[in-house]
């Protein structure tokens, strides 16, 4: 049962976060922000919405810190295997050789976000506190809002070009402005709904199995709550609009440094980063490395495939696999 309800929830979170993404589209549309910034704002937040929703329930209601860090940190690496997967399936140039180069300066954020939680998780109860959050949690979301800001200065100055390449506001005209915001407000609560019961069956399913709730937080709730960023990439990719497909993921993964800074807001038993299993620190630092791989690649723009593989893909790819394998060994 414990297994049904789970695919449930991930079935619900995947159709949802579907017709989130097309609505989100629209809003686009209508508001005139456009699909890059959408993608790195609006998109990135709602796909993370299952994350946000995990971490704070895991933490205020079941008091799972660990489910909620491996959550957080395990879809960071999960979203970037999204982007390695993908580029493997698209046909033509690698998705780093045709990205714009802006989307360095997301991934440098990234960057830094992440390498602060690593710190957080490996230095623990020396770091010092503001009552009784880290001290990392109003640094880390401070560092969300100026790569926000930084991120909308560029792309208004760079990128305004491309918000025009993929426009499909015929295919939306039927729908009133009233319609589509109802429907998106509707998912949305599904997926707020479904969200909330993946933290207790991850914590059951780490008893059942064995695992141990680091490595269940890390892949299989990580895994599910990612699924919306799956649907969203895919879609992006198929429309042609790269830009928004790695956007959204860079964007989500910044999202998600901001969604621990919250989760440890709500956990009222002090720093989260030092009521953590120190494996997390391993999902953390791949992370980190998956990101800087994307930096390089983003930077070095090769066109070039082996059998199909680019060599970020494939390192990325490797990355994510050892990783899971220490986590498996750690738990």
């Amino acid at each position: 049962m414990i297994w049904i309800q789970f695919l449930v929830c991930a079935a619900l979170i995947v159709y949802s976060g579907s017709r989130l993404s097309a609505y989100g589209d629209i809003i686009a549309e209508r508001t005139g922000m456009g699909r890059t910034w959408i993608g790195v704002i609006l998109m990135a937040s709602v796909t993370s919405l299952p994350e946000l929703v995990t971490g704070i329930s895991s933490v205020a209601v079941y008091r799972l810190p660990d489910i909620a860090t491996g959550d957080v940190l395990g879809s960071c690496m999960f979203n970037l295997l999204i982007l390695a997967m993908l580029d493997i399936k698209r046909r033509g140039s690698p998705i780093s050789a045709v990205a714009h180069e802006g989307h360095v300066l997301t991934a440098a954020f990234g960057v830094l976000m992440l390498g602060l939680i690593v710190m957080g998780i490996v230095a623990g109860p020396a770091l010092p506190s503001i009552g009784w959050v880290g001290i990392y949690t109003p640094i880390l979301l401070i560092a969300y809002f100026l790569a926000m800001r930084a991120v909308f200065r560029y792309e208004k100055r760079k990128i305004a070009e491309f918000l025009t390449d993929v426009s499909e506001q015929d295919k939306y005209a039927r729908l009133t402005g009233t319609g589509v915001w109802g429907r998106y407000a509707a998912h949305a609560a599904v997926i707020f709904i479904a969200a909330s019961y993946l933290p207790e069956l991850g914590g059951e399913l780490a008893t059942v199995t064995g695992l141990g709730r680091s490595f269940a937080g890390t892949i299989f709730v990580a895994v599910t709550t990612s699924l919306p960023e799956v649907v969203v990439t895919r879609a992006s990719l198929r429309l042609g609009a790269v830009d928004l497909a790695v956007g959204g993921i860079l964007g989500s993964n910044l999202f998600n440094a901001g969604i621990l800074a919250m989760d440890d807001a709500c956990f009222a038993q002090g720093p989260i980063l030092s009521h953590v299993s120190s494996s997390h620190a391993v999902t953390a630092a791949s992370a980190v490395a998956m990101t800087a791989i994307v930096t390089i690649a983003l930077s070095y723009r090769s066109g070039k495939r082996w059998l199909g593989f680019t060599w970020d893909s494939l390192a990325n790819m490797s990355l994510f696999a050892a990783a899971s394998y220490l986590l498996f060994r750690l738990r």
